[in-house]
């Protein structure tokens, strides 16, 4: 398929402009994600990370530029090529975005809904194939042993490892994550992160994860794209947000935070 064709970026982002009023939201952001890149979008509260992933979505409308995912305009997508193109991009929340009454392989097997007819989906009657691929994205995160385990019984940083086995198991070649450990301790958002970055280099997923950590980006993402106000301040590598780069984006002379 179009999202597994050698050398199309993953996420490319031209030109972005979004208005609330007379509130700018976003304001002729770019840059790109390629495939098995992991990128950390950082900035204080307000800078305009939520727009961005609204639009990149398609639940937010773009008044400017165009957000283009695996080479397809998605604002110019309608029907099955714009289910397609949604299937391609798996979402990873803050508070996990689990059913917790129901086990850890049934969460998973959320991310085949797009892939299976409604009825199997509406009787939660899933394919063989489509079970071994949610215990194969369970196992690729260390979760295999908690498969039949109810999701609210698991710690929070498993539960969050079920949010990437659902989005290995639907097959998503753009991963992204809003604020995944902001509600973690720090082992846990460090394992969490830490799988991310594994499944983005071996299995070739571009990883967009917004995060307030800076140390975190540092240490996990390959480059960092960093808004303010509603406009990208810098684009760099992870190892090139020095102290200087924090005092730019967070207007602060705070020295950068450390886990150790």
């Amino acid at each position: 398929m179009a999202a597994a064709e050698a050398g199309v970026t993953a996420l490319l982002v031209e030109g972005l402009g979004k208005r609330y009023g007379a509130t700018v939201a976003l304001e002729d952001v770019s840059f790109s994600v390629e495939p098995g890149e992991f990128v950390a979008l950082l900035g204080p509260s307000g800078a305009g990370k939520s727009t961005l992933f609204r639009c990149v979505t398609r639940l937010a409308k773009p008044d400017a530029g165009r957000v283009l995912v695996l080479g397809r305009d998605i604002a110019a997508l309608r029907g099955a090529p714009l289910r397609e193109s949604r299937r391609d991009v798996g979402l990873i929340f803050q508070q996990f975005n689990l059913i917790g009454r129901v086990s850890a392989i049934d969460n998973a097997l959320a991310g085949r809904m797009g892939h299976a007819p409604t009825w199997r989906v509406a009787l939660r009657r899933f394919a063989a194939a489509d079970r071994q691929l949610a215990l194969a994205a369970l196992d690729r995160v260390g979760l295999l042993e908690k498969a039949y385990q109810r999701a609210d019984s698991l710690s929070g940083g498993q539960q969050q490892r079920v949010a990437i086995a659902r989005v290995l198991a639907q097959r998503a070649r753009l991963v992204l994550a809003d604020e995944p450990v902001a509600s973690l301790d720090p082992q846990s958002a460090e394992n969490v992160l830490g799988t991310l970055r594994t499944i983005a280099r071996e299995e070739g997923i571009a990883v967009l994860c917004a995060l307030h950590q800076v140390d975190l980006a540092r240490r996990f993402a390959d480059r960092v794209v960093a808004l303010r106000g509603g406009r990208r301040l810098m684009e760099a590598s992870a190892a090139a947000f020095d102290e200087s780069a924090f005092r730019a984006l967070y207007g602060v002379a705070d020295r950068l935070e450390t886990t150790s």
